[in-house]
């Protein structure tokens, strides 16, 4: 978290969060209310100060408000930059297993969270289907501990 939000949150920690305002789509793009963000600087502060609550709402912090996030699929996107496997926040991901959904979408569980491997990168995965584990997309939210609709 960023130590500026860290202060605002000490000095002001009583405002209400933000629901409906800020999504995640299926490629890692943040959403402000359906707008791709495109400023560079506002995507790496939401990136940089990303997290949970204990009931798997996944949220920015924004100084002393709390934005909820509505999420596409999974709390977190992976993509290849070259051999690496990065998360859509810009920090390496290490999986360590990975699913198959009944949609076709490759899940990636890392030792935080679960991501969805950006479709773009699908065909890294075409040669190992065999090797990747069946799950619903109903089951998804239940199996890894998180919520993407913080709203209902």
């Amino acid at each position: 978290m960023d130590e500026v939000v860290a202060r605002s949150l000490a000095k002001w920690p009583n405002v209400p969060a933000v629901y409906g305002w800020l999504e995640l789509d299926r490629r890692g793009n943040w959403l402000i209310k359906g707008s791709r963000i495109g400023n560079a600087a506002l995507r790496e502060f939401i990136a940089r100060n990303y997290d949970a609550d204990e009931h798997g709402r996944w949220y920015f912090q924004n100084g002393p408000q709390r934005v909820y996030v509505k999420l596409a699929y999974t709390p977190f996107v992976a993509h290849y930059e070259g051999q690496a496997l990065v998360d859509h926040c810009g920090r390496p991901f290490a999986p360590v297993l990975a699913f198959q959904d009944d949609e076709g979408s490759v899940l990636l569980q890392g030792e935080r969270a679960v991501a969805l491997l950006d479709d773009r990168d699908l065909e890294r995965y075409a040669d190992r289907a065999d090797e990747l584990l069946p799950i619903r997309r109903a089951e998804v939210e239940a199996r890894f501990g998180f919520v993407s609709d913080p709203q209902k």
